[in-house]
């Protein structure tokens, strides 16, 4: 195998499809020793009415979102009893991680909040993500990058990647997730925004801070993940650590693509891999 854990997953509840049992025993089907759970952890006060959440609410995922601490805190504690029931079943032949996909914001009492639910629910990882941008007094994701004019896009662009470093910068996370994640709208793709990109490897290399190759966007209208070929050859020249995460919302996309994704690392030159020890070694030494 690639590696013997998979810990970018989402279950039911959040916006995944099935149950944590259920994921578990599929991974474990799959020859996983390790399967860590990793719900978004989103929260700011303007949430709801950001202009996602309506298509959030339409597809039955907008428990994602939350505006206030004590309402994720609540969501969250009941999510961590369920994973410790589950770990604790004899019929699971698997070890069970929580983790947190949590966004980085800007908003002052974000990190206060954020580090006070670390010290109650005590993760085993954090992934770092950036699926928001603060732009005209509007929390704005890619959707809204997408639809937006050059001019509004371009800032909103450069505001995610100033957020990514930001969030490297601020030595929470255990990784970052999807790097170029506007890329799933098919935004940022062009060769203007290559050195910007230097500028967030170098900014991730200073801080050591891994990043997740997310196999989540091989479709056929993009047949690689995330991070972009051009991306990975900087990773590669950086010797920054990796590790592959399949982003699985349901129980057939784990491992998904994993193959293609370590032969497209390969051959972008990457040779530092991420073991699970130096994740949580990580962890027990920042949280």
């Amino acid at each position: 195998m690639i590696q013997d854990f998979t810990l970018h997953t989402h279950t039911i509840g959040f916006d995944g499809d099935h149950t944590v049992a259920e994921m578990a025993m599929r991974a474990s089907e799959l020859g996983f020793k390790t399967i860590g759970i990793s719900n978004h952890f989103i929260l700011h006060p303007d949430i709801l009415s950001a202009p996602c959440y309506g298509y959030s609410r339409r597809g039955h995922y907008q428990n994602i979102y939350c505006d206030n601490f004590d309402e994720i805190m609540s969501r969250f504690s009941k999510h961590r009893d369920d994973l410790e029931r589950v770990a604790a079943d004899a019929n699971i032949n698997i070890r069970i991680l929580r983790g947190f996909e949590a966004d980085f914001f800007y908003y002052p009492e974000w990190q206060k909040q954020f580090q006070k639910a670390i010290k109650i629910l005590q993760p085993d990882y954090i992934i770092g993500a950036c699926h928001f941008v603060e732009h005209n007094g509007t929390l704005c994701n890619v959707h809204d990058m997408a639809n937006a004019d050059s001019a509004n896009r371009d800032i909103m662009l450069n505001k995610y990647w100033q957020k990514i470093r930001d969030a490297s910068n601020s030595g929470m996370f255990s990784w970052m997730a999807h790097l170029d994640l506007p890329k799933k709208k098919l935004v940022g793709t062009d060769e203007k925004w290559i050195d910007t990109e230097a500028k967030v490897i170098e900014t991730l290399k200073q801080n050591k801070t891994p990043i997740e190759i997310n196999t989540g966007l091989y479709r056929p209208y993009c047949n690689e993940p995330y991070p972009s070929p051009r991306i990975m050859k900087m990773v590669a020249n950086a010797n920054l650590p990796v590790l592959f995460s399949d982003d699985a919302h349901n129980v057939n996309q784990i491992m998904r693509h994993f193959d293609e994704a370590k032969q497209l690392a390969q051959e972008c030159g990457i040779k530092n891999y991420l073991t699970l020890q130096k994740i949580l070694d990580f962890s027990q030494k920042n949280m």
